[in-house]
């Protein structure tokens, strides 16, 4: 792990985790970017925000004005009533919900409450973790489970579920952030679902471009 997570920083830099500390609003974000992309995403949450200005007047509203709100998101219908019972689940009893509890919790409680709300797996949950409160994960989309399962971090078939807890239990935290956006980077430019294996510098320690190949390691 540590010699790919050096030939990636070699490739794209070391990028540095600054976390925003709103919990809700990166919770709320990561529901929104469910089946699209990020810039329907970023859409969907500035048009929400700025019609509901806080999230009580989100949770209090009519489902049809947060499902219009939301639209440039897609699955409006689906994400606008899970969105709502999300914070009615969240404690309010500072008169706002509030999810700042989440910062000194253990782990296991923060992934266990997370991942029991509405429409939350462990993706969503890590993203809540990681770039909100800049506490170790390392969420596994399509591009973090295409790589590191060709690299053979774990099982190429492992579920998501399977493939998040492979990545925490052999990355050091300091390197979590900084895994899991190169290894983003990597899967959107060099390790694609057609991969340009001619092209990648870390084909010598891939055992998936070795199986293809038929072949030892490459030149």
């Amino acid at each position: 792990m540590r010699a790919i997570r050096d030939r990636l920083r070699a490739l794209y830099g070391r990028p540095v985790n600054h976390p925003h500390g709103h919990p809700i609003a990166e919770l709320v974000r990561t529901v929104l970017s469910q089946n699209t992309n990020d810039r329907n995403r970023d859409v969907a949450y500035e048009r929400l925000r700025a019609r509901f200005p806080t999230w009580v007047e989100v949770r209090d509203a009519d489902p049809a004005e947060v499902e219009a709100a939301i639209r440039p998101g897609g699955l409006s219908q689906t994400k606008a009533p899970r969105i709502q019972e999300i914070l009615r689940r969240l404690d309010d009893s500072g008169g706002e919900p509030n999810l700042d509890w989440l910062e000194h919790a253990g782990r296991d409680e923060a992934i266990e409450f997370l991942t029991e709300l509405p429409g939350v797996g462990r993706k969503t949950a890590a993203c809540v973790m990681i770039f909100a409160l800049g506490r170790p994960e390392i969420p596994v989309d399509t591009h973090v489970h295409r790589v590191g399962g060709r690299l053979g971090l774990f099982p190429s078939r492992a579920s998501f579920e399977v493939a998040h807890d492979e990545m925490l239990a052999i990355t050091d935290p300091a390197d979590a952030y900084e895994l899991h956006i190169n290894l983003i980077t990597h899967g959107r430019r060099v390790c694609r679902p057609r991969p340009r294996c001619e092209q990648c510098a870390l084909r010598r320690m891939c055992p998936w471009f070795r199986a293809q190949r038929g072949a030892g390691p490459s030149r």
